[in-house]
């Protein structure tokens, strides 16, 4: 059950998606949206530093200036999703936080059920197009799932689940169950993918119990085992069920990329359109 949904709004247009989105889950489950914009100081210092004797005077102007035009975009944010939300009739909230982007996300979602957000948030308004690894980090370090979108809108009737046997993957189907964000009508497919068939006995036994577990929460769910390159076998079969989401575990692959995404998540980050519910 969902009734907490955070949604970091940025001036991008993926924000605009992602309260498509958030809007629509929140009517399914009469759940109220917490919209934030977040100030993101760290990179204003960044980049108004000085570079050597007598800039200090123009690194601070630079940095009063984009933190003003930083903090008025981020009212403007507010602004307009408030007006959406009481134009839908939404139960909202709304926040304004500086600091570091992903730790302000991450902290605030230690109260929300689900996060939402654009497929390639800034959340540094002063350079919108400055890519940053804002989503990777806040998936990796945040307790609640999330639910990563793009263009184009449209119903979420079929999920397909890119079931590995990890614990990264089980947690994240299990939340996927227990908050039902699409509602209890949707079709589940459940793909394994392996190296060889020499796997498939094992990965049979993971996916007949992993069957027996969202059917006993409502959920129609058929299963397939493939081999193959993990990627490639989840944008086919999701391209042949007709799924219209991704449902996958996020792991880490090392200490040192411990911000990175596993090498088939960070994929289909790049290369798919479908939205994705994600959890580490």
């Amino acid at each position: 059950m969902i009734r907490r949904i955070l949604l970091p709004l940025d001036a991008d247009d993926d924000t605009n998606v992602a309260i498509h989105y958030a809007v629509d889950i929140a009517r399914r489950h009469d759940a109220e949206i917490t919209g934030m914009a977040v100030v993101d100081t760290q990179g204003i210092e960044g980049s108004s530093t000085g570079g050597g004797i007598g800039s200090f005077y123009y690194a601070e102007k630079l940095r009063e200036r984009l933190t003003t035009e930083t903090r008025e975009t981020a009212q403007k944010l507010i602004r307009s999703f408030t007006d959406v939300m009481d134009e839908r009739g939404i139960r909202s909230r709304n926040a304004v936080e500086e600091g570091v982007p992903f730790e302000r996300i991450v902290e605030e979602a230690k109260y929300a059920d689900l996060l939402i957000v654009g497929r390639n948030p800034h959340f540094f308004y002063g350079h919108p197009n400055e890519r940053t690894e804002t989503l990777a980090r806040v998936v990796k370090e945040s307790g609640c799932p999330v639910l990563t979108v793009l263009d184009p809108v449209k119903p979420i009737e079929r999920v397909l689940v890119a079931y590995d046997g990890s614990d990264a993957a089980a947690r994240t189907v299990r939340q996927f169950a227990q908050l039902k964000p699409f509602g209890d009508s949707v079709a589940v497919h459940v793909l394994t993918v392996a190296k060889n068939a020499r796997d498939e006995g094992d990965a049979q036994i993971h996916l007949a119990n992993l069957r027996s577990f969202l059917e006993a929460h409502g959920l129609p769910t058929t299963t397939t085992f493939a081999t193959g390159i993990p990627f490639e076998q989840i944008r086919a079969h999701a391209d042949s069920t007709g799924a219209d989401a991704i449902l996958a575990g996020a792991h880490a692959v090392s200490k040192l990329k411990r911000f990175a995404f596993g090498s088939t998540t960070a994929s289909l980050i790049e290369n798919e359109s479908r939205p994705l519910f994600l959890h580490h």
